[in-house]
This record gives structure tokens, C-alpha cells and sequence, in this order.
């Protein structure tokens, strides 16, 4: 079973528009249209059994639609491949009553983005929903790192991970990225000590422009090969996860790089499916 942790969509009537809003804001290329019909395309054409859905909520007042959407979603995931986390804003003030809601309907976890949300990670708006969503036994899956839209923009950096992971200690944190894009040194020495999941999605994976060249190396260089195994001694081959981050890479050529990495073949065989299938009890 091979399963993509790290996946985007949006509704189909404006796909689109943010896909092209992203990618140009990002100044990368896209490499699927961003619907979900696109997405199920995509899997099929990798072999990938399930995709699980990230959604991101950048204002307080999207999460009843977004995790609406989610649930509906969630509801034929066996017939589609296709499960979806939910989404939750730090300045939504009933955050209790929002993640319980999305345990209550077996959503497996929600998505965090310090970056698009502007808020740091290891601000207390952020604590109080890890510790709430660990009461309720859902998955935390943040962004990590640096992100293209917003150079320079440390709101998930390793640090402050590091700071929130120590005050809360949440046991089902998913760090994406390899804990830190465009930072993958300060991820490796500040969360060693920490009892995390990593995914791959867009850490492997040369950075491409919009009109398919690839990015400078002086503005980004992709987690080297030595350094991906380091940080799996790390942390355990139990403990990583693949992800695309389709539609910014292709969701082949991602499944590829794990199995060129230097894995063994168990080690393969966890990262894209095994230990995803045991958080998610698919």
C-alpha cells in the first residue's frame, strides 16, 4: 500500500485561479491543475492507493466550509483514495468545539500553516490547540520551515517547533518537509531530541521555476541524500512519511526519490504506506 500524506486541492470553480495565484506568488511550477478529479488522475498514474488532503485555513471564518468539505470527503474515501484532514485558524475562538466536532466525525487529524496563518508556531494560540487536539487523538500536521511564498518568514521555524513540541509534547506531530524547508540543517540539530513524524513532501524534489528551470542553488538546494538518511537514524524509518505536496511536484517522481534514496527495501516499504496506514488505522 503506498500512501501520499502531503496533498492539495481546491474546489473546482476556483482551482484555477489559486493555482495560478500560488505558483506565481511562489515563483515555481505547478504540476497538476489543483482539482480533485486532477489529483485521483495523478494517483492512479503513480500507483498511490490513498492521498490524504490538507487544507489550510488562513482566516477564522473558512473552517466551517473547509471542514464540512472534509467530512464529506472522508464519508467515500474507500470508494475515492482520498481522505482529507481538517482545518482550524489560531484566532478561532471556539477551537475546542471545532476539533472535537472533527474527532467526532472521525476526521484523522487537522493542518496547521504558522506561514499563511502569520502567527508563530510557539505562540499560545497554537499550544492551546496542540494540547486540545491531543485530548481528542488527532493528528497534528504542520508546515515547517521556510515556505517560497514568504521568503525569510520564520513562523515554523526549527526553533519554534522545537519551543512548542517541549510546552505541549504532543504525540502525533507531523512535521512537513523533513521539519524544515530551506532549513534543513537547523531541522536536523534542534528536533533531534524530539519524538516527531517527518514527511518528505517538496524536500527531495528540485525547486523548478514557473516555466520548468530548475532554481538556483544559492536560493534553494533539496535535502541531499546523506542528510535524508541522517535524519531517519534520527528519528526511525517509523517515523517518516511520504508526501508529494502535489500539485508543486509529481507525485512519481517524488514516490521515485524515496525509492532511489539509499532506503532498504523495509524502510521503503514504511515510509510510503507502512507506518502512514498505523497513524491513520487504514
Amino acid at each position: 500500500m503506498i500512501i501520499d500524506f502531503h496533498t492539495h486541492t481546491f474546489p473546482e470553480q476556483i482551482a484555477k485561479r489559486a493555482i495560478a495565484k500560488l505558483s506565481h506568488s511562489a515563483h515555481i511550477k505547478h504540476y497538476s491543475d489543483g482539482t480533485l478529479e486532477d489529483l485521483k488522475e495523478n494517483m492512479k498514474a503513480a500507483g498511490i492507493d490513498y492521498a490524504v488532503l490538507l487544507p489550510v485555513v488562513t482566516k477564522p471564518a473558512q473552517q466551517e466550509d473547509i471542514n464540512r468539505l472534509a467530512i464529506e470527503t472522508n464519508a467515500c474515501y474507500r470508494e475515492t483514495g482520498v481522505l482529507s484532514f481538517g482545518g482550524i485558524h489560531p484566532d478561532n475562538d471556539n477551537y475546542k468545539e471545532i476539533i472535537k466536532n472533527l474527532a467526532d466525525h472521525k476526521v484523522p487529524g487537522i493542518k496547521l500553516h504558522p506561514v499563511f496563518q502569520q502567527i508563530d508556531f510557539d505562540d499560545i494560540r497554537y499550544l492551546k490547540i496542540l494540547e486540545c487536539a491531543c485530548e481528542n487523538n488527532l493528528i497534528i500536521l504542520t508546515h515547517a520551515g521556510f515556505d517560497a511564498s514568504f521568503p525569510g518568514a520564520d513562523f515554523a521555524s526549527p526553533a519554534r517547533i522545537r519551543r512548542a513540541y517541549k510546552e505541549v509534547r504532543p504525540n502525533k506531530l507531523v512535521l512537513a518537509h523533513m521539519g524544515g524547508w530551506a532549513c534543513f540543517d537547523e531541522a536536523e540539530e534542534l528536533l533531534a531530541d524530539c519524538s516527531i513524524y517527518l514527511d518528505t513532501a517538496y524536500s527531495l524534489s528540485p525547486l523548478r521555476a514557473e516555466d520548468g528551470s530548475m532554481v538556483s542553488a544559492e536560493y534553494y538546494s533539496p535535502l541531499s541524500r546523506e542528510q535524508f538518511l541522517s535524519m531517519v537514524q534520527i528519528h526511525g524509518a517509523d517515523h517518516i512519511l511520504f508526501g508529494s505536496d502535489s500539485p508543486w511536484t509529481d507525485m512519481t517522481e517524488s514516490m521515485n526519490l524515496i525509492r532511489e534514496s539509499g532506503l532498504t527495501p523495509a524502510e521503503q516499504k514504511a515510509v510510503l504506506g507502512e507506518n502512514a496506514a498505523r497513524l491513520l488505522n487504514l
